[in-house]
């Protein structure tokens, strides 16, 4: 296996003259122009991992650098406090951000790719985003680094990742209303293919199974993380014969959803129905009754990944790459009482 230093002394003539092309032409391929076939790309990609040439990103970084932040979904008001934190580190080191959005999935095209080589950023955050293998290899041999926010899946192994405390979130939510002396509590979590929403349900599974109270499966809705479908997951949760008094929302928009259900109903937060949210986005504290959520430190995820991005040390960690959790903490306010039958 080579050495990190025997990867920085490769020579492009070296991979040129194997490759049967003229350096300027591996030079295009690294610097992502377009005018190479797919083949001769392929096979100089190929070269390039082979050989393990890693661009010295320091020395090579191009002026007015920048950092791209990739989501797989934008969302305005959970979007921003994670551009805020990722600005504010890139403010300080001279760079510019792009924002990107993949289109709500979780895995970037090829073009996207190509077009990341083209930019040639000082590196890639990641938000509940991932990039395939082939991917990583061709960014590796740029010296683009990357690093996910809020990881939809298992980040893999030589990915950097800066999350939360997803299932301790869901936890003190539900304990919360447990300590209010609710017992039926229904939970509205995010997208069953993302990990953040297994999280946080789990932790309500684990209140509630502390508490020695079952879950009715009519309770638990997969969702969206989207207003209308917490609105349109309330509607049946609350059309139920026994309903429950209280509702975990998997993120503050869902809950604000789950508010307009409860007023469809006629029915009143909190008198009513307790509703818990997660994420504490702006619209949490605006809204009436403010709403008791979860507070997630979206905007120092942000600075967290991007740091760590900018800091090759601060992607390693003992034995791999490195695994951030922020804390997460209950923030209280007037939409939680406890239950009418007391």
């Amino acid at each position: 296996m080579r050495s990190p230093d025997s990867r920085e002394r490769v020579r492009l003539s070296d991979i040129a003259d194997e490759a049967g092309v003229s350096v300027a032409t591996i030079s295009k391929v690294l610097n992502g122009h377009g005018d190479i076939s797919p083949a001769t790309r392929a096979r100089i990609e190929g070269l390039l991992t082979a050989r393990g040439y890693v661009r010295r990103s320091q020395r090579e970084r191009p002026p007015g650098g920048l950092i791209e932040l990739v989501f797989h979904e934008f969302e305005a008001s959970w979007s921003m406090e994670i551009i805020a934190g990722v600005q504010e580190v890139a403010k300080e080191q001279g760079l510019a951000v792009v924002v990107t959005e993949s289109g709500g999935a979780h895995s970037l095209g090829e073009q996207w790719i190509e077009g990341v080589l083209r930019r040639r950023p000082a590196g890639i955050v990641l938000v509940a985003s991932a990039v395939l293998a082939r991917q990583r290899a061709r960014l590796a041999a740029r010296g683009i680094p990357s690093v996910v926010v809020d990881s939809a899946g298992d980040p893999p192994a030589d990915v950097p990742s800066v999350g939360s405390a997803n299932w301790a979130g869901g936890l003190a939510a539900t304990r919360h209303l447990l300590e209010l002396g609710h017992r039926r509590i229904a939970a509205i979590t995010g997208p069953s293919d993302m990990l953040c929403s297994f999280a946080r349900l789990d932790g309500y599974r684990s209140a509630m199974a502390t508490a020695g109270l079952d879950v009715d499966p009519l309770w638990v809705r997969f969702g969206t993380f989207h207003v209308d479908f917490g609105r349109d997951a309330a509607r049946e949760i609350l059309a139920l014969p026994d309903r429950p008094t209280a509702v975990f929302a998997g993120n503050d928009l869902q809950a604000l959803g789950v508010y307009d259900a409860a007023r469809e109903r006629g029915l009143r937060v909190p008198e009513d129905l307790s509703v818990v949210g997660y994420d504490d986005i702006a619209p949490a504290r605006w809204v009436s009754p403010a709403l008791t959520t979860v507070h997630q430190p979206l905007r120092r995820m942000g600075v967290e990944a991007a740091r760590m991005l900018l800091d090759p040390s601060a992607r390693s960690a003992a034995g791999g790459v490195a695994r951030v959790e922020l804390a997460t903490h209950l923030v209280v306010r007037g939409s939680t009482a406890p239950p009418r039958e007391g």
